[in-house]
């Protein structure tokens, strides 16, 4: 079982890693206006969290997981 202060975020911050400009935010809208973009998202019930959790430990993710209140 998954315990929220030993697992959840376990850096226990979340950061961005990217180092974008607002001319790469400008280009990659244009892109993104051109081009269907379609983000891959799974959504767990929150009876379902810790099933999400082990999902991002053991890498089985593809795009976002997202928690149903």
């Amino acid at each position: 079982t998954l315990n929220y202060t030993d697992h959840f975020w376990m850096e226990k911050e979340i950061k961005s890693v990217a180092n974008i400009t607002a001319k790469d935010v400008e280009e990659f809208l244009r892109l993104a206006a051109q081009n269907t973009i379609k983000p891959d998202v799974e959504m767990y019930p929150m009876q379902q969290a810790n099933q999400a959790l082990l999902d991002i430990k053991n890498k089985r993710i593809k795009g976002a997981k997202v928690l149903m209140w």
